[in-house]
């Protein structure tokens, strides 16, 4: 077998196109006690074909034609699990603050609506969903089945990640499917004729082989990069001037911590390979009212991420505490009212 064909039949996730967003800075697996097979090998070049189709949604037209315009805020949206009332009540004050709201993972419950049903209510509220995809739950078939409804209900658009492993989140218990990846995943969405967005992290091992990565993400079919927390600035720069030089041409999203209280950043550190400006979760949480410190942090970062050449966009992210999905979505409101 090749060090690649090896790489692929070791990971976990059984990746093609590895390595996913899951590992740490010294080249460990997100399972414990696996490192990642993918660092230190050379990755794959995209085998499939490339889609030339035309045909966006009209939703995800609209989108391209903004981006042409002005930079665009997309914020994550959380709900409690399997609760229409509470997707309905944090959706309200989401309404005119952003130009599409990102519903992927909930961040403590890995049980939730389908896709296509939550892009539905959300649509129903007001809101230009765009719906995280991940390969963890369904295998190809029921994805391209969720493809298929999400296209039907012209979505904004569709964000093809490779997904957490079940050993992390509530339910280890469940089996984990991963039948595709996130490249793969992305290409399947553009053959139906969906904006499709894919995630890359700029500091995140192997560093020097994420931009190639991203490159072969847009050769199946990615039309833009949302970049995972990287910094006040210079790192994303770097990784999208690589990005760039590999073929990797699409508009790139960055990502900005919203954090206003103490349980907000522990749960925000949870994330993979967080990486905020020296400092930024400190000044926030010993303000007198880290919830108004912690909106102007986000406002400033979000300014110093637009300088980058190259950003088209952000990404205001935030983890929910359980019960205060709604402070919370008010909380993200407010950041995005400050750029629109």
């Amino acid at each position: 077998m090749t060090l690649l064909e090896l790489a692929v039949s070791a990971c976990p996730k059984h990746m093609t196109y590895g390595p996913c967003g899951g590992v740490s800075h010294v080249g460990a697996c997100e399972v414990e006690g696996v490192s990642c097979p993918f660092v230190g090998t050379a990755l794959p070049t995209w085998a499939g074909s490339s889609p030339v189709l035309e045909r966006v949604t009209p939703a995800g037209q609209a989108f391209l034609k903004l981006l042409e315009r002005r930079p665009v805020i997309v914020t994550d949206f959380s709900a409690a699990p399997m609760d229409a009332p509470s997707l309905e009540a944090a959706a309200k004050p989401l309404v005119g603050s952003c130009d599409a709201v990102l519903m992927g993972d909930h961040g403590g419950a890995r049980v939730q609506f389908p896709p296509s049903y939550r892009a539905l209510l959300a649509l129903q509220t007001g809101l230009n969903p765009w719906l995280g995809l991940n390969c963890r739950d369904r295998n190809r078939v029921a994805l391209e089945g969720e493809l298929a409804a999400l296209e039907h209900l012209n979505v904004t658009g569709v964000h093809a990640i490779t997904g957490d492993h079940t050993q992390s989140g509530h339910r280890p218990d469940a089996q984990p499917v991963f039948d595709l990846d996130s490249t793969q995943l992305a290409s399947l969405a553009r053959s139906r004729g969906l904006l499709v967005s894919v995630g890359e992290s700029p500091l995140t091992a192997p560093v020097l082989e994420r931009p190639f990565r991203l490159a072969q993400k847009v050769r199946a079919g990615a039309q833009i990069c949302f970049v995972n927390h990287a910094g006040a600035g210079e790192a994303t720069l770097e990784f999208i001037e690589s990005a760039l030089e590999q073929g990797a041409k699409v508009p790139f999203i960055a990502g900005v911590a919203v954090v206003t209280s103490a349980a907000s950043a522990r749960l925000i550190r949870n994330f993979h390979n967080l990486v905020l400006p020296e400092g930024y979760l400190e000044r926030i949480l010993e303000a007198d009212n880290p919830r108004r410190a912690g909106i102007k942090a986000a406002v400033w970062l979000g300014e110093q991420l637009l300088k980058v050449p190259g950003v088209r966009g952000l990404n205001l992210s935030a983890v929910p505490e359980a019960g205060r999905e709604l402070e919370l979505a008010q909380d993200l409101a407010e950041v995005g009212r400050a750029f629109l």
